[in-house]
């Protein structure tokens, strides 16, 4: 696997959660720092060391909602 896409978004309680597209991958920090070594770590977890995605990529996403 060459590359992983995580989407990202801001939790409703405060901190970011991210899930992976084409995998059972979910993880959750308050930071995005944290985020980021959250999902290094999952993604470590996830794979065997043959199978490792080369490059994370984070989509991230912000719902607005505004009234007309």
């Amino acid at each position: 696997m060459s590359e992983i896409i995580f989407i990202v978004e801001e939790a409703t309680e405060g901190g970011y959660i991210a899930k992976a597209l084409s995998n059972s991958i979910f993880t959750e920090a308050d930071t995005l720092e944290s985020l980021k070594e959250s999902i290094k770590d999952a993604v470590r977890c996830h794979f065997e060391p043959d199978d490792m995605p080369k490059i994370v990529r984070m989509h991230f996403v912000k719902d607005e909602v505004f009234a007309l």
